[in-house]
């Protein structure tokens, strides 16, 4: 891998090719490969290694006449002893050369760094990890947020943006020093940069039982495609289902929550809901109720009532982010409208990603489904994030 020439020096019939060779070679890059992998969790692997005081992503150096992905590879069985072909690439980074701090006497000039996609472990596999007697000292899954404390902020960016990528499933993204060239919406709202709240509740499908208070009402509000709706908080970039907790105004109806709350915070409409279940606190004696609906429109994205605001969360469930943007920032991602949630389109199963829901949200999932049937609705394929940013009816739909 090199970098282009000047365009004082590009060759023209008076130079050899010794002498353009030399001068490309001057010029060239690093290169190097990494792998993302992930836990059931949407935790992120990271090693701690013997000579950095940062942890890394699995990867390495890229040899003399290998590929990249030969590379990630090689390094996979080197670093954690086990055997992994890569087949998708997550991101290609660009790394400047005033962004590393090197000694002169490295020489270097810039890294070219290919992130590839490792899936996501089990527990079954990632028993099988075997680390090498020197360099990699250990290896743990981290949440996403706190991966600017552990990691380098270089490192950290291009972590982030990486995972990213992988969620929203438009194919491989091109960084520069972290940072992608297109941002998607889940790029401009930073999201995974402080925690996900930990709601690791059991789900109980069917109606909630009596001597139980309703502390929340959400719903996965289904678009025609088969996508639902998701809010991303415009100072955390924390990704929730449209709904909150009751007021007095509605009555004691969780439904009437529901659609006040996706009224207010989201602008937006549903048809008649389907009850999922509930999810029991084991600590109180309160639940939070969980419907399905289909989407019948959405206004506009930056008007809300006058004097509401983001009042629907229970924040008694809300553990505090264990780190700000410490490293990463959200320059040149734009900032969101203030105080204004983003509205997103995503499959349930990419909302999932976004969530630290435990092991209740692979059932929790699964009554999503039912319901998605039980609608009418088509299943989603992946398919990228989408914004929602104008008004929308879909009330033909329905």
């Amino acid at each position: 891998m090199a970098t282009l020439p000047s365009s004082e020096d590009v060759p023209g019939s008076s130079m050899s090719d010794e002498e353009y060779g030399s001068l490309r070679a001057g010029a060239a890059l690093w290169v190097g490969a990494s792998v993302l992998i992930t836990d059931e969790r949407g935790r992120v692997l990271v090693q701690h290694v013997d000579y950095r005081d940062t942890c890394l992503l699995p990867g390495g150096a890229v040899d003399k006449g290998e590929s990249p992905s030969h590379a990630a590879t090689r390094e996979m069985s080197e670093e954690l002893g086990v055997s992994l072909t890569v087949e998708r690439g997550l991101a290609v980074d660009w790394v400047s050369a005033d962004s590393f701090d090197a000694p002169p006497v490295m020489r270097f000039n810039g890294e070219i760094l290919h992130v590839y996609d490792g899936g996501t472990w089990d527990a079954e596999r990632i028993s099988t990890i075997r680390l090498p007697e020197h360099e990699i000292e250990s290896v743990e899954f981290a949440e996403p947020s706190r991966l600017p404390d552990l990691m380098s902020a270089r490192d950290a960016r291009r972590a982030l943006s990486a995972l990213r990528a992988r969620i929203d499933g438009a194919g491989p993204v091109f960084l520069e020093n972290g940072l992608p060239l297109s941002p998607t919406p889940l790029d401009r709202a930073a999201v995974l940069h402080t925690a996900r709240p930990r709601h690791h509740f059991p789900f109980h499908a069917g109606p909630v039982p009596a001597g139980l208070r309703v502390c929340e009402a959400r719903g996965w509000l289904l678009a025609p495609d088969g996508r639902v709706l998701l809010l991303l908080d415009p100072d955390t970039g924390t990704a929730r289902l449209p709904g909150g907790a009751p007021e007095p105004r509605d009555g004691g109806d969780p439904v009437a929550t529901l659609r006040r709350e996706a009224r207010e915070e989201a602008a937006s409409r549903f048809g008649e809901p389907v009850l999922l279940g509930h999810l029991p606190d084991p600590d109180e004696p309160r639940t939070r109720v969980r419907y399905a609906a289909a989407l019948t429109g959405v206004g506009p994205a930056d008007v809300r009532p006058a004097g509401v605001g983001q009042t629907g969360v229970d924040r008694t469930d809300v553990r505090p982010p264990s780190l700000g943007r410490a490293g990463l920032g959200r320059a040149g991602l734009g900032p969101a409208i203030g105080g204004v949630p983003t509205r997103v389109l995503v499959t349930p199963e990419q909302a999932v990603e976004l969530f630290d829901w435990g092991p209740s949200a692979e059932a929790q999932l699964a009554a999503v489904h039912r319901a998605r049937e039980r609608l009418g609705i088509p299943r989603a394929g992946r398919r990228p994030v989408t914004e929602l940013n104008t008004p929308a009816d879909w009330s033909s739909s329905v």
